[in-house]
C-alpha cells in the first residue's frame, strides 16, 4: 500500500551512543545488548521518532580483556564502531575521541558499567526538544551507589567549582548526557589537552538542562576511581574552568594592598601618639605591609596575562558557528508522529 502524497513523514533523530571503555570486560556486552534494542527505531513518550544508528566503543587501554570484547562486538554488529586509542588518556579524553568519531544528529554518552539505563535515552531526547536544549544531563533521582563520603565530597566539590571558580553548571555534570551532534563534535575538535569535557561544553552550549533518571548499580564491579584519582579529577575541573581562580589572586592582592595602607597609617599614628614603640619597628612593619600588597597585586596582574594563555591552551573558542537551529534536530519540535 502506497503512502498518500500529502502524508507527513516524521523526522527520525539519529543517535550516536559513545561509550569509553576501560574496564568493561564483564559489563560491556550487556550494555550494548540493551542499546541494540534501540537500533531498530523507537518513538519517545512525546512522540518523536528516533534510532540509534551507531555505537562508538572507545578503548582506553584498561587492564582487563575489554579489547577482545570490543573486537567481538564490532565483528558481530554492523552498528558498532571501534575506536582505538594509543594509550590510556582517561575517561574524558576517550569520550571526546568517541564524540569526534560520531556522525549522529545527537550524541549520547554512557558508562560501560551498566549504571546508566539506555531506556532513558528517549526521555533525554524529549527534554531536549521540549526545552530547545543542546545539552541534557541526566539528573539522578536516587543517590549514586558510591557511599555517603564520596557522594558528599562529589556534591561539595561541584558546588565549589560552580560558585567560586565559575565552572558552569557543575552541580549537574554527569557522564550520562545527550549532546547536539554538531556542538559535541566542535568541542571535541578544539578542546586542548586535559580539558574537562563538561566545562568545555558550557563554553559554547546555548541552553543546558537536566532530565530525571534513575541510576542503577554498577554491574558486578565498583568504581575504579580512588580518592586520589577523584581529587586529581576535581583539580582538573578547577584548572580547566577558566580564569576566575587566577582573578582570585588579583583580588587577594588588592585586599592586602588596601589592608597594608590602612595598617601603615595606623602604625604611623601609633608611633607619634605612643612613645614606647621600639625604634625602627614601625618603618619595618609599614614596608612589610606595603611590600606584600605590591607583590600580590603584581602576581595578580601576571595571573591575568597567564589567564589569556590558559584559555588559548585549553582551546576556548572566541566563537562557534553552527547552522540555523530550526534547520537541525531542534527545529523538529513539532514534527513527530502525533
Amino acid at each position: 500500500m502506497t503512502q498518500p502524497a500529502d502524508a507527513i513523514v516524521p523526522y527520525v533523530h539519529r543517535l550516536s551512543v559513545v561509550i569509553p571503555v576501560y574496564g568493561g570486560e564483564k559489563t560491556l556486552r550487556s550494555v550494548v545488548d540493551e542499546v541494540a534494542e534501540l537500533t531498530s527505531g523507537f518513538v519517545t513518550a512525546d512522540g518523536y521518532s528516533a534510532t540509534v544508528h551507531e555505537v562508538v566503543l572507545v578503548f582506553d587501554h584498561g587492564r582487563d580483556r575489554s579489547a577482545e570484547v570490543i573486537r567481538a562486538l564490532a565483528s558481530e554488529r554492523s552498528y558498532v564502531k571501534a575506536v582505538w586509542l594509543s594509550r590510556n588518556f582517561g575517561q574524558h579524553a576517550a569520550t571526546l575521541a568517541g564524540i569526534a568519531s560520531s556522525g549522529g544528529d545527537w550524541v549520547v554518552t554512557l558508562d560501560e558499567d551498566g549504571q546508566h539505563d539506555p531506556a532513558a535515552i528517549g526521555s533525554l531526547l524529549d527534554t531536549a526538544m521540549r526545552e530547545s536544549a543542546d545539552v541534557v544531563y541526566a539528573e539522578p533521582t536516587n543517590k549514586p551507589p558510591h557511599g555517603y563520603l564520596r557522594n558528599t565530597a562529589s556534591r561539595t566539590s561541584k558546588r565549589l567549582l560552580e560558585t567560586v571558580f565559575g565552572g558552569g553548571q557543575a552541580s549537574h555534570f554527569n557522564s550520562f548526557r545527550l549532546i547536539l551532534g554538531e556542538v559535541g563534535r566542535s568541542v571535541a575538535a578544539y578542546s586542548g589537552t586535559g580539558v574537562y569535557l563538561d566545562v568545555a561544553l558550557s563554553w559554547v552550549a546555548a541552553h543546558i538542562v537536566t532530565s530525571p533518571v534513575h541510576l542503577r548499580e554498577e554491574g558486578d564491579r565498583r568504581s575504579g576511581y580512588s580518592y586520589r584519582r577523584l581529587m586529581a579529577h576535581f583539580w582538573r575541573m578547577i584548572l580547566t574552568s577558566g580564569t576566575r581562580g587566577l582573578r582570585l589572586v588579583t583580588a587577594l592582592g588588592l585586599l592586602f594592598a588596601v589592608g597594608g595602607v590602612v595598617f601603615a597609617l595606623y602604625l604611623v599614628i601609633m608611633r607619634f601618639s605612643m612613645g614606647d614603640i621600639p625604634e625602627g619597628w614601625t618603618s619595618q612593619m609599614v614596608l612589610t605591609a606595603l611590600g606584600i600588597g605590591a607583590v600580590l597585586v603584581s602576581l595578580g596582574i601576571v595571573a591575568e596575562y597567564l589567564g589569556v594563555a590558559v584559555n588559548m591552551a585549553l582551546g576556548k573558542p572566541a566563537y562557534l558557528i553552527v547552522r540555523d537551529p530550526d534547520s537541525g534536530p531542534l527545529g523538529r519540535r513539532h514534527d513527530n508522529s502525533r
